[in-house]
């Protein structure tokens, strides 16, 4: 059990990480680092932090485990401010999205550091401490990446952890975590930001195109609004797996143009078949997955109370919504609202009562 907390950068994941901590975990005393003071006034108000700093300081001795929640460029450099405060004996973890580069540095100093790796895969385009919320883990992985030195039982004391605060973790090394990251994270966000600046280049003096760009265009380059800070710094953090990955995109980019110029019909639609195939794949109710997530979509008017009538149904049913959204792209949807479950007998319950009561129900699969 972790006492005593530390976090070093208290944005959206520093944020929630100490919230998360704090209510769900039950951290005793959870202390914090920021450059800007105005959220580390704001964290105590609130009650989420017993007490800060503005840079690393001895209010972390006896932390039992140190988060560093900072730009990757900028953890290994922390770590080794850390180390003669904390000890051997305390955890330094850190949340960045690329682990081998901090995994070798991390090495170097492996004789004064316990070093337990971590990527939660959680968060949004919104990157700053006012976004933080308790639940951003929840049924989310986190990657763990531990070092070669770290005995078994921190690990597993860590990985308890990631479990209260409602992640899934996973533990595998740390070059399999970067080329995978690399294919399905980082290049997207390379992807999203592509689109929208060729958009930008494209429009014409009346902005049609930015009038338009809703609906799939918007949810596609959704993640274009991340930090700029913050993606410049894994860019280069990753940069070998992340040019191969590119590498790999450009020839798959070239093979459909190729097919486009030279009228292959049938080339075109294996291209989109294919993809329609292995996306419909990421089926998550599948015995392969950490958590099954049970999902149906309905087609509901925009009118006051549409949703509390779902609710108060299910509710009344002792059906529990493990989540809800409102659907504001209805290009490729069949719904306005969709909602999971815990499990499918919940699901198909849910879908007996709505269409007793002739709501439209599409089952997602």
């Amino acid at each position: 059990m972790y006492k005593k907390v530390g976090v070093v950068g208290l944005g959206l994941i520093g944020g929630s990480l100490c919230k998360a901590l704090r209510n769900r975990y039950g951290a005793e005393t959870i202390v914090a680092a920021n450059r800007s003071e105005d959220v580390l006034i704001t964290a105590k108000a609130e009650g989420i932090i017993d007490e800060y700093s503005l840079g690393v300081s001895n209010i972390f001795g006896g932390c039992d485990i140190v988060f560093i929640c900072t730009p990757v460029d900028k953890i290994f450099d922390y770590a080794k401010q850390l180390a003669p405060i904390v000890g051997k004996d305390c955890v330094i973890s850190d949340v960045g999205s690329t682990k081998a580069h901090i995994y070798d540095d991390m090495k170097t100093i492996e004789d004064s550091i316990t070093y337990i790796g971590g990527h939660p895969m959680a968060g949004s385009e919104r990157f700053r401490y006012n976004a933080s919320k308790e639940h951003l883990f929840e049924n989310a992985y986190y990657i763990i990446t531990p070092g070669e030195t770290v005995p078994e039982e921190k690990t597993a004391e860590f990985k308890e952890m990631t479990e209260k605060i409602g992640a899934i973790p996973i533990i595998i090394s740390p070059y399999e975590h970067d080329y995978a990251v690399a294919s399905i994270s980082h290049v997207p966000h390379i992807i999203a930001a592509a689109l929208v600046n060729n958009v930008k280049k494209l429009d014409s003096d009346k902005g049609y195109m930015h009038l338009l760009a809703a609906g799939g265009f918007k949810d596609i380059t959704r993640i274009a609004s991340s930090s700029a800070d913050m993606w410049e710094s894994i860019m280069f953090e990753n940069k070998e797996d992340i040019i191969s990955v590119l590498d790999s995109l450009s020839d798959v980019i070239s093979g459909i143009k190729d097919s486009i110029v030279n009228d292959r019909h049938e080339d075109v639609y294996d291209y989109f078949h294919d993809a329609q195939q292995y996306r419909n794949s990421f089926n998550t109710t599948t015995p392969k997955a950490f958590v099954k997530r049970y999902e149906i979509d309905v087609d509901v008017l925009d009118r006051p109370g549409s949703i509390a009538i779902i609710a108060v149904l299910f509710s009344s049913n002792g059906i529990n919504i493990k989540n809800m959204g409102i659907v504001n792209s209805r290009e490729n949807n069949s719904g306005a609202l969709t909602f999971a479950f815990d499990s499918e007998e919940d699901r198909q319950r849910s879908v007996e009562l709505l269409r007793d009561m002739n709501y439209e129900v599409t089952v997602k699969e």
